[in-house]
């Protein structure tokens, strides 16, 4: 995948995870008062993570073609952290 099309699909996971974590705030009238808390702080997690995917989008944007494999890493290790984020949250539920 060259930069072009890996900054396109990095681009789709940073609205996919807003329409996600705009979701969450949505169903959080839905949550049950014990997991509140334990809810609003996933969600604060979620948005700091999504912070530091936009940040690493940006390094992306801006990389040198010697560090385009380097920034396409962290950005992909981003991306995971917030999936692995995302789980935990949905484990509230289960």
């Amino acid at each position: 995948m060259n930069k072009e099309e890996f900054k396109a699909k990095a681009n789709q996971t940073i609205d996919e995870i807003s329409a996600k974590i705009n979701e969450l705030k949505a169903k959080k009238e839905s949550v049950k008062e014990d997991v509140m808390s334990k809810y609003d702080e996933a969600i604060k997690d979620l948005e700091s993570r999504q912070a530091d995917l936009k940040a690493k989008y940006n390094e992306i944007e801006n990389a040198a073609e010697d560090k385009w494999e380097e920034t396409k890493e962290a950005f992909s290790a981003a991306s995971y952290s917030f999936k692995e984020g995302f789980d935990q949250l949905k484990s509230l539920f289960s």
